[in-house]
């Protein structure tokens, strides 16, 4: 008889729950969150689990990985299907989670989630860290403009390296001002260092990285755009339509049909939030910088613009990019001779 096991990761234990082919509890156990503790736990049960799984998480995909490595029929759940099949449920706790996702793995209920590889997860890490820092520098930048707007001291435009210039200017001769300034900028020239230093290896990564070189054949993509979207798609084989990067990123409506009612809605946005930021960006640059070999793209996306608005055509070709992104990395095809190559310019157009 099959057996199944569900895991509910938590930092320090995570629960764990066995059951066979009819449903019924075999073990339940508290387990350390390390993948020797959960691996020596399965393999002294004396049976072979069908099936294991646990939903998407921090920790989760450091455990799937050593776990799939060790040779167990892992499975990372995605984590807004696990809660909306929690939702009838009356008592929410660890135990009765475990035993829940055991349920769908028994039932086949779920959808398998990729498990990024190491060196994607490293860049995913390597380009959060930067954002962070740089929002740190905007929050510290936007709260003393605001400090000083009070007193009638007004920054006006500046350059992230004038900028500590201009506010020892205005604060002079202003004792409380000036101390505030000078503890302030001291943070400010911290995070500016570190956000240089981030930025340089960021860059540095993507000219060292091949697939994100590739990406940055497309018009208005660059080191953070491509390298985001790479580390995302990772590995470009599990995908068996360039047209499914626009689901994956959440780009394209939601749809609801019913009997006699059927409308389709806003973008889901699902999946990777950052991605499809990048994506945004890029579009919103095509669309109203000058920018080289995008006459196509940008004329499509110029015609959605003038009858549904040029949000709606930032998004349309938000989702465009994606696909052709994909396509890119599927074919291990650069973005320019894409007009020469018959198969790439009618995947380029159908996108």
């Amino acid at each position: 008889m099959d057996h199944y096991a569900g895991i509910d990761v938590s930092l320090e234990c995570s629960s764990v729950c066995v059951v066979d082919a009819n449903g019924k509890i075999v073990r339940e156990a508290k387990v350390a969150s390390e993948p020797e503790a959960l691996i020596g736990w399965f393999r002294s049960l004396g049976f072979d689990l069908a099936r294991i799984g646990l939903e998407a998480g921090p920790l989760s995909q450091w455990l799937y990985a050593a776990m799939k490595k060790d040779g167990l029929a892992v499975e990372l759940l995605e984590t807004r299907h696990v809660s909306d099949a929690f939702k009838a449920m009356p008592v929410k706790s660890d135990r009765n989670d475990a035993r829940n996702i055991a349920q769908l793995m028994r039932l086949g209920w779920f959808r398998p989630v990729h498990c990024k590889s190491m060196g994607a997860q490293e860049i995913r890490a390597m380009l959060t860290a930067r954002k962070l820092i740089q929002a740190k520098l905007q929050d510290i930048e936007n709260s003393l403009r605001g400090i000083l707007r009070g007193f009638g001291l007004k920054v006006g435009k500046t350059t992230k390296r004038s900028f500590a210039a201009r506010i020892n200017e205005l604060v002079a001769g202003h004792p409380a001002l000036e101390t505030i300034a000078a503890a302030t900028l001291a943070v400010h020239a911290v995070l500016l260092r570190e956000f240089n230093g981030l930025e340089k290896r960021v860059r540095a990564m993507s000219l060292l990285d091949a697939r994100a070189k590739l990406l940055m054949s497309t018009p208005a993509v660059g080191p953070i755009v491509s390298l985001t979207v790479a580390s995302a798609i990772d590995d470009p084989a599990r995908f068996t339509s360039a047209k499914r990067a626009g689901p994956l990123f959440g780009l394209t409506p939601k749809k609801h049909q019913s009997g006699e009612t059927d409308y389709s809605g806003r973008i889901s946005k699902n999946g990777d939030a950052s991605v499809r930021e990048a994506l945004y960006e890029a579009a919103h640059i095509i669309l109203t910088k000058p920018i080289k070999g995008c006459a196509p793209l940008k004329s499509w996306a110029m015609r959605i613009a003038k009858r549904a608005g040029m949000s709606k055509a930032k998004v349309a070709l938000a989702r465009k990019l994606a696909v052709i992104m994909l396509r890119m990395l599927k074919d291990n095809v650069p973005f320019n001779p894409a007009a020469k190559n018959p198969a790439v310019k009618a995947t380029v157009a159908a996108a």
